[in-house]
């Protein structure tokens, strides 16, 4: 050991990089983790899933207030917005929890070098000019924003931005176009929308949220539709020109055709995110990418070079933080001698606008390529929580074997859908029948309920409708 520096190092420190040094080190690894950012987090904490929660948790208040929703349950107010303090929130979200995690690195005893690294041999990195030597190294350095040619970004001008720069506009836009009607475009779409924004939606598929569901795709069209969130469908954005302090934008059929042009104030290019291997120098460890720009690795997540692994956003699999933690854990442990699993079958997924959509498994299109399939669907609308809080879009699905009965996927649209899933997941990992949720007894009044009900439907047996 004494010609190695660490037993494990992980490059990038976001959700997966972060988490598989922590496990490292609770194992008893020598452990470093090297990052170049001036705080800890990557993307995901820093300029992604928290700082957005953030903007879409206050602009729903904002929202409520705004448009009626508080007046109906007799709280009348007339709210003013102090867009300068809603960001500081935001701010002081991402400090306490990058400032959390440096705090779990101090106490864990993981080196924090800091730098971006480089690999110069297959065991060797260089970070901030110092040569490191590890035993096992990990890359976890994530995934960045996708270019749109003809769509040059500048955040800094806060005209044509990405998704970092979308939360951070100075004032609300007068009409912002989102390109891509994907999670990431439809979350921030939702914040300036609800602060006063006229919003449409550019999406190059016949449909929003690609890899969903396709009830759940539809309904979802129609709730955004109904909140004003305009869509231009089957429709493909060639070209982008800053003209003075506004964007004119130019618009094409998918399929071939007439182009037209649109004004916007804000542009939000959000097509998706590739992930991030550049500058690190693979060939040097003898590392080749797959035809997406990713690093195939085993169910272990080691790579084809021994000693090196990979996890989260480099490698195949929905670009999600939460599955890079997993990965993260069952990667240190496998480093460790344990047995690091992820099944990548029970992922779920979550889009944090109101009401949440979520689902884990197979959508209903999937799973029938795969067999005959038995569906039971479970509208809000009946359940007594959601109806009583006003919030009645939406439903629940539960997709089984027709056989078997076993559960291959849940997807569901509410105003706690992001949370409710997490039932789905664990009943999913266990092997749960349908039957198994609908003979669980649920608390009532709550929105799970409607789980329960949409599993009863199954075989044709809900109880409120």
């Amino acid at each position: 050991m004494a010609d190695y520096d660490y037993d494990v190092l992980v490059i990038g420190a976001g959700p997966g990089g972060y988490v598989a040094a922590i496990r490292a080190a609770q194992l008893g690894l020598k452990t470093a983790c090297a990052e170049g950012r001036e705080t800890l987090g990557g993307t995901c904490l820093n300029v992604g899933c928290i700082p957005s929660k953030a903007m879409l948790h206050a602009s729903e208040y904002f929202d409520a207030a705004a448009n009626g929703a508080m007046a109906k349950m007799g709280i009348k107010v007339k709210p003013e917005l102090d867009l300068p303090t809603m960001h500081g929130q935001r701010i002081d979200a991402v400090k306490g929890l990058t400032g959390g995690i440096e705090f779990l690195f101090k106490k864990n005893k993981i080196d924090w070098l800091k730098g971006y690294a480089q690999f110069t041999s297959a065991d060797t990195v260089e970070v901030a000019g110092k040569s490191v030597r590890a035993k096992n190294i990990i890359v976890a350095t994530g995934s960045s924003v996708t270019p749109l040619p003809g769509v040059a970004v500048d955040n800094d001008k806060q005209i044509i931005v990405d998704s970092t720069g979308a939360l951070e506009l100075a004032k609300v836009p007068g009409h912002m176009v989102v390109i891509g009607g994907g999670v990431i475009g439809l979350e921030l779409g939702s914040v300036w929308r609800r602060l006063g924004a006229k919003v449409t939606v550019v999406e190059y598929l016949d449909q929003i949220l690609p890899g969903m569901d396709g009830d759940v795709r539809k309904e979802a069209n129609k709730i955004f539709k109904k909140q004003g969130i305009e869509f231009k469908l089957k429709t493909k954005v060639t070209n982008a020109e800053v003209k003075g302090k506004k964007a004119v934008l130019t618009l094409e059929p998918a399929a071939g055709g007439d182009a037209e042009t649109l004004e916007a104030d804000v542009v939000l290019v959000s097509i998706g995110r590739r992930p991030n291997t550049e500058g690190l120098g693979l060939d040097k460890a003898g590392l080749s990418l797959n035809q997406r720009g990713q690093i195939e690795t085993d169910h272990d997540f080691r790579t084809s070079v021994p000693g090196i692994w990979a996890i989260g956003d480099v490698i195949p699999g929905p670009m999600l933080a939460h599955k890079a933690e997993d990965e993260g854990i069952a990667c240190a442990e496998n480093i460790a001698g344990l047995t690091g699993i992820v099944n990548h079958d029970v992922i779920p997924s979550v889009v944090y606008t109101w009401p949440e959509i979520a689902g884990v498994g197979l959508t209903e299109e999937q799973a029938k390529e795969r067999g005959e399939v038995k569906v039971g669907k479970f509208p809000m609308l009946a359940n007594s929580r959601a109806k009583t809080n006003h919030e009645p879009d939406g439903f629940v699905k539960v997709i089984a074997d027709a056989k078997s009965d076993r559960v291959l996927g849940v997807w569901c649209i509410a105003s706690v859908a992001g949370t409710m899933i997490a039932q789905a997941a664990q009943a999913m990992e266990f092997g749960a029948t349908s039957e198994d949720i609908a003979y669980t007894c649920h608390a009532h009044p709550t929105h799970s309920e409607a789980i329960k009900e949409a599993a009863m439907a199954v075989t044709g047996k809900p109880i409120h409708i």
